[in-house]
């Protein structure tokens, strides 16, 4: 009796989990569906009070509109290129950080793997300014390099590595002297091919935060050929009126890559987020 009150209420606390997640995934998707309904409304529809959710005669109109109103391939290609080479770069660079602060014994290693954490805890918006004079000195302003340099390398993506080459067994790595390897080979022949999981997991945080940049990209360029799909859009918006239907239809195309990412590598990006709390 007492083993079936038990199994009874496991499955009601099971069932009651199921429910509230089931009501947080779809609260969390009333922003897109909203964003898509509004994208094929009409600017009085997109004002409507009470509000409809979908429009009874769609305006498809509203995309031909925004592919007309903003050179979207152009700003789809600098997107790219900045995206591809932030992640390069943080795979890279971060990678080989993390390496140094998991695997080699030296001097001071604590202190400076804390004191680059603490950069974490400095709001990004401060490094604005130093940032700004770096490429205006180095000639670099309204470029892709300009975009693209800056986020080659994070502390946090230093970090999540770090915890993932602590994970594994350090006689790999003696192994690997024995054989006759130094550090640099253990690196690449070892450590690397262990850490695919970590590095799509980098990846995939470094996609989606250098795709929805919008603060440095503002603030770095001004020309519309050196423009993001973040800047681009931002441009829709008018001092006086926006046509919130097309800023919408915008978004929508902005949106979709990052959509269809998230959901074919959900996984690692879940494996990500339980890294960052493995072994420190």
């Amino acid at each position: 009796m007492a083993k079936q009150m038990t199994k009874t209420r496991n499955l009601a606390s099971s069932l009651l989990s199921h429910a509230i997640l089931i009501v947080g995934a779809l609260l969390s998707l009333i922003p897109f569906v909203w964003m898509i309904s509004t994208s094929i409304k009409t600017i009085g529809q997109s004002a409507q009070i009470p509000p409809i959710l979908f429009p009874p005669v769609p305006q498809w109109s509203n995309y031909p509109d925004v592919l007309a109103t903003l050179p979207f391939l152009k700003f789809y290609e600098n997107t790219i290129l900045m995206t591809a080479g932030r992640t390069l770069g943080q795979l890279v660079f971060c990678s080989l950080a993390a390496y140094a602060f998991a695997r080699i014994e030296f001097p001071g290693r604590n202190l400076l793997f804390t004191l680059m954490l603490a950069a974490l805890m400095v709001p990004g918006a401060v490094y604005l300014l130093p940032q700004y004079m770096i490429m205006k000195s180095l000639g670099w302003l309204d470029s892709l390099q300009a975009l693209i340099v800056p986020g080659m390398f994070s502390a946090f993506g230093t970090f999540l590595l770090r915890q993932f080459f602590l994970s594994l067994p350090k006689e790999l790595d003696e192994a690997a002297r024995l054989d006759g390897a130094n550090h640099f080979q253990i690196y690449w022949r070892v450590i690397l091919p262990l850490a695919k999981p970590a590095l799509i997991s980098l990846a995939i945080f470094t996609i989606l935060w250098s795709w929805n940049d919008l603060l440095w990209p503002l603030v770095v360029n001004d020309s519309p050929d050196n423009m993001t799909l973040s800047v681009g859009l931002n441009s829709l918006q008018g001092e006086h009126f926006t046509n919130i239907p097309v800023v919408m239809a915008g978004a929508v195309l902005a949106t979709w890559p990052m959509l269809v990412m998230f959901i074919f590598l959900q996984r690692y990006f879940i494996e990500g987020i339980a890294i960052t709390g493995s072994k420190g």
